[in-house]
């Protein structure tokens, strides 16, 4: 009897989920790099968790994923019959995962934490949209379908950028941003921290940068090119993040498998710096926190060895606070005329013994030494440097990887030279452009026009680009830039779809894009949009 109803058992299983695949199009974003699926489908809701001994962190996604679908399907844990089983898997890559869900068991495999987060993500997005908040739910269907994924991510580096000098965005939305990056599995966030527009960071050893350095006296209206003037209004009173509150952003990001890049921008972009201590400047100053956008020509003085010691000594408290194994230093936009006729940089300029020939100038040396002991001093702190690509103008540090914004051809002239890039060209990657033609009903932007479709077409491989050469590339990452965006509502507004196209051209080969599928499934992913409140254009959902 035993046998028959066994038999009798396995028959029903093979009826509820065939072997034979049915399709390989799914609703994840970003697209998993190998889906089988297959009919029948699995019961989510009642579902027990089995684990591995594994560690805390991922334990605490897989409690919190499970506590999410109690609330919103409203079925104890252990009460269907059916189980979720989640096990470590050292063959795996360190971001790769599996997924095999047949009519009783999905069992879910990954080699560590960021493997794991992303199998979520993924089953969450098959899931009814109330997975992400816990809330209750009127879906009657908490079925996974029966399937097999296979996925890992074309690039180690998936990028995106936040500016908080230009406009401030405190604790808990820097946090959201983090959510909206988890959710599409990128992994590393570049948090742009100082500028001439105000010093968002707290130095222990120079209180000065925030209590002075982060208040600008006004902000110019619109455009500078409007010729609107400025507001008149202080901006900037306590506008900036305590180390405390770095550390808490550092733990809350890396829980959920992205890691912070800080960027102190050096030597230009540094107004607010000089504002401080406008001995560091060549002229002396006085020197404004700037209250307009653009390129300032008061840069730091490099001449001064006092400006290097406050340099090493900023980038010693930036290094101990974040755990990455990178720092930015910036290098992009230093305008050289204060340096030209600076006696001190020009003493220096003798000293090191830099002349200028036929690529460059004098000065865009005296720049590389600036790069080249930054980099050496961060070395003693266990980093490396990452530098916009004006870091290739004069002699590129030994170690330093760069950052592709005019376009692809630093990055291409980088790995070229046997160093690593990161590409971000402003062409396709910049989101604080404009994403509609229709200018009247949007709001405002610092120009251009990159819609989703371009972010989507973007490929950072060049057909004549070696297997050595693309081995350098180490990934991809957007920008958004806070000149034009004061409020959380319109950060949100810039950054989504955007954000969607982005994390395919990150993960996908080009081989698994397909901007029509990407489109239909973007319907799910506004369905996650919508339930977790996110403000986001429209524009691609009304075609």
């Amino acid at each position: 009897m035993k046998q028959i109803f066994t038999i009798l058992s396995l028959a029903l299983v093979l009826m509820s989920c065939s072997k034979e695949v049915t399709r390989t199009d799914i609703g994840i974003i970003p697209q998993p790099a190998s889906v089988e699926i297959y009919e029948g489908t699995f019961n989510a809701a009642g579902a027990a968790f089995e684990a591995d001994a594994l560690c805390e962190t991922v334990l605490n996604a897989i409690s919190t994923f499970e506590n999410n679908l109690v609330a919103a399907s409203g079925a104890a844990s252990g009460t269907s019959g059916s189980k979720f089983v989640f096990k470590a898997d050292q063959s795996l890559g360190e971001e790769e995962y599996t997924i095999e869900v047949s009519a009783k068991k999905a069992v879910v495999k990954a080699s560590g934490l960021n493997g794991f987060v992303y199998a979520l993500e993924s089953i969450k997005q098959l899931l009814p949209a109330e997975i992400y908040t816990g809330t209750p739910s009127a879906a009657t269907c908490w079925c996974l379908p029966c399937l097999k994924i296979q996925d890992e991510p074309r690039f180690g580096y998936r990028g995106m950028h936040l500016d908080v000098s230009r406009h401030f965005f405190d604790a808990n939305e820097v946090k959201k941003y983090i959510d909206i990056m988890a959710i599409h599995k990128l992994n590393v966030l570049h948090w742009h921290l100082t500028d001439d527009q105000g010093w968002r960071l707290e130095i222990k050893k120079y209180p000065q940068l925030t209590e002075h350095g982060a208040i600008r006296k006004q902000t110019i209206i619109g455009h500078g090119r409007d010729r609107k003037g400025y507001d008149n209004t202080p901006y900037g009173e306590g506008f900036y993040y305590t180390q405390d509150q770095v550390k808490e952003i550092i733990d809350y990001a890396a829980a959920k498998g992205i890691e912070i890049i800080p960027e102190i921008d050096l030597p230009g972009h540094m107004l607010a710096a000089l504002a401080c201590f406008p001995e560091l400047g060549c002229t002396g100053g006085p020197y404004d926190v700037w209250g307009r956008w653009g390129i300032a020509d008061d840069v730091l003085c490099v001449g001064k060895e006092e400006t290097m010691k406050f340099l090493e000594d900023v980038l010693a408290e930036v290094a101990d606070l974040f755990p990455s194994e990178y720092v930015h230093i910036g290098g992009d936009e230093c305008p050289k005329v204060r340096w030209e006729t600076c006696p001190h940089c020009q003493a220096k300029i003798a000293e090191l013994g830099f002349k200028d020939d036929d690529k460059h100038k004098a000065e865009h040396y005296l720049q590389s030494y600036v790069t080249n002991r930054m980099e050496q001093f961060l070395s003693t702190k266990g980093k490396k440097i990452i530098g916009w690509d004006e870091i290739l103008e004069g002699e590129i540090a030994p170690n330093a990887t760069v950052m592709s914004w005019r376009g692809v051809e630093g990055g291409l002239e980088a790995v070229r030279m046997g160093h690593d890039a990161i590409m971000v060209p402003y062409t396709h990657l910049y989101l604080d452009y404009y994403q509609s033609k229709d200018k009247e009903n949007e709001p405002l932007a610092i120009g251009g026009y990159v819609p989703v479709e371009l972010v989507y077409s973007f490929e950072p491989f060049t057909e004549d680009m070696t297997d050595e050469e693309k081995s350098h590339i180490l990934g991809i990452q957007a920008n958004l830039w806070t000149e034009y965006i004061p409020t959380d509502a319109q950060l949100e507004y810039m950054l989504l779809p955007r954000l969607s196209a982005l994390s395919e051209i990150q993960w996908c080969e080009p081989e698994n894009k397909d901007y029509e599928r990407f489109l239909g499934n973007m319907e799910s992913m506004r369905k996650i949009y919508d339930i977790l409140g996110y403000n986001y254009a429209k524009h691609i959902f009304s075609k």
